[in-house]
């Protein structure tokens, strides 16, 4: 039983969200869904590219992260980008609260999964990166490359 609670299942990635901002800090969040959103999503039709996550009333809600409809479903299909609670302990959202409020910190999503049966999302305190920022990464990431395939001739 608990070799099911901790076993992950990747549904969707944002693989651009790592390369526009520096991740600060990450946590795990729980999602309220509907049935036929669940049902989708153990299908893998789920897309956070441009989705991003505000605090309002002192709750977590996620924005633009598309579900597909339920191919299966013939009535109460939802809406595939309708907004989303997440669900976050009380002393979580006010640490995010306190840090969204300074300028440039941003709150995304940077994975979306089930864990134990449960559908999870990985959302980050996020900064955003200039341009010059994201070069200096690709520069790093091409010489560490270089490297580990020079490494590997000798």
């Amino acid at each position: 039983m608990a070799d099911n609670q901790t076993h992950k299942k990747n549904i969707a990635e944002n693989r651009k969200a790592r390369h526009d901002y520096f991740v600060i800090d990450e946590y795990e969040a729980g999602m309220v869904l509907k049935g036929t959103e669940v049902k989708s999503l153990r299908m893998g039709r789920a897309n956070l590219k441009d989705s991003y996550a505000k605090i309002e009333n002192g709750e977590v809600f996620i924005y633009q992260m598309h579900i597909s409809p339920c191919p299966f479903a013939y009535y109460g299909n939802h809406d595939p980008l309708r907004r989303r609670k997440l669900l976050l302990h009380a002393h979580e959202i006010r640490k995010l609260i306190g840090k969204v409020n300074e300028k440039g910190f941003s709150l995304i999503p940077l994975r979306l999964y089930f864990k134990g049966g449960k559908v999870k999302i990985l959302i980050a305190l996020a900064k955003g990166k200039h341009s010059y920022d994201k070069r200096d990464s690709i520069k790093r990431r091409d010489e560490e490359r270089d490297f580990q395939r020079s490494k590997r001739e000798y």
